[in-house]
């Protein structure tokens, strides 16, 4: 897939997309998400890189990003994927969520051009992956969902080089544009943000149900590498109820081996007047989704060497510690398997561990 260029000068740099359909009024509707947007000439969608131009919605950001950078791969956070190893890590501006809550929000609510100063083809982030040692290429920092072409064309860029691919997603995305972005991906983390469509509808403008049926797509339908996380607000999303909810709800409907990850909020964006969430909150809900027949639960955002690390779910043996983003014991043969016990941990695991660390490296093209 090359890149093509509009007729437009408005969107001179943009790229055309095919999940669109024409309106009997004239407009244009977007249909990569369920935001289903409707755009006149000219007009952004509320993910903002993403446009009607010349009676047809392009891409505004192809080849263009707001930074790269070199991570480790805990930090998406995938523990089961490739544990220890460098993840080569991009993302764009806008997001096609409104959360008042965003971590990221310097980036996915940017409305400046500016914010995506990095260019780069495809070819060029596989290359350069490939130069630093990465086993994977992350599309991160906002939603992969709303710049789709760019995301797909760099993966198969990187499939051609031996380098995975990885999306750090919400899951709002529409069934067809799923079914083609999963075919190019490896491992995913999902962002479960609560479980009450009022949270949703509310505070990230969204619906839950488009989630859950992403998170069963994935699982069900796909060979992708699944996890899950869930930032814990107080008074929002954080009750032993929900959680309770939640995380039967992920068992029943994903499995017991698909890892969870509970994160502490910090005051951010427009949900400055919360408070942090306390630590204890997030190793209750920790221990709810084990009591709750999640055989791997963790932590974020807080110190926990316990919460952080990977224990077998048979006999309780340590098989990969971490501080942070830092590994210590690896207690796994070649075959993924507890060296204790022999029983098999699930995931995607190479023969050794990665020793990458906590580096973070800024790439620059």
């Amino acid at each position: 897939m090359k890149k093509s260029h509009s007729q437009n000068q408005h969107f001179k740099d943009a790229f055309p997309t095919h999940y669109w359909h024409k309106l009997d009024d004239g407009r244009i509707q977007c249909d990569l998400c369920p935001r289903f947007c409707k755009l006149r000439e000219g007009q952004r969608g509320l993910c903002f890189v993403r446009a009607n131009d010349n009676d047809q919605v392009v891409l505004t950001t192809w080849g263009r990003s707001s930074g790269f950078v070199v991570d480790p791969i805990e930090k998406k956070p995938l523990n089961h994927f490739l544990p220890g190893t460098p993840i080569f890590s991009f993302g764009t501006a806008g997001c096609n969520l409104a959360c008042k809550f965003c971590q990221n929000w310097d980036i996915s609510k940017s409305r400046e051009m500016d914010t995506l100063m990095a260019e780069a083809t495809p070819e060029m982030i596989a290359d350069r992956a490939v130069q630093l040692g990465c086993r994977s290429v992350a599309y991160t920092y906002n939603d992969p969902v709303i710049f789709h072409e760019y995301a797909i064309d760099v993966a198969q860029a990187c499939r051609e080089r031996g380098i995975k691919n990885v999306a750090v997603t919400a899951g709002y995305v529409c069934p067809e544009p799923r079914e083609e972005f999963y075919r190019y991906m490896d491992a995913v983390n999902v962002d479960l943000k609560a479980f009450n469509d009022d949270f949703y509808h509310k505070i990230t403008g969204s619906h839950l149900s488009n989630v859950l049926e992403t998170l069963q797509y994935i699982k069900q339908q796909t060979n992708v590498w699944l996890e899950t996380t869930t930032l814990l607000i107080p008074d929002e999303n954080d009750s032993e109820q929900e959680i309770h909810k939640m995380t039967q709800w992920l068992v029943e409907h994903l499995g017991r081996d698909v890892p969870m990850h509970f994160s502490a909020f910090h005051p951010e964006w427009k949900m400055m007047d919360k408070k942090a969430t306390p630590p204890e909150t997030i190793k209750r809900a920790r221990r709810i989704a084990m009591d709750n027949g999640v055989r791997y639960a963790y932590v974020g955002n807080i110190h926990d060497k316990e919460g952080d690390s990977t224990w077998c779910h048979h006999c309780g043996a340590l098989l990969i510690g971490r501080d942070w983003y830092q590994l210590s014991d690896w207690n796994l043969d070649s075959q993924g398997q507890c060296l204790a016990c022999g029983t098999l941990c699930s995931g995607i695991f190479e023969h050794e561990r990665g020793n990458w660390g906590a580096r973070r490296q800024v790439v620059i093209f």
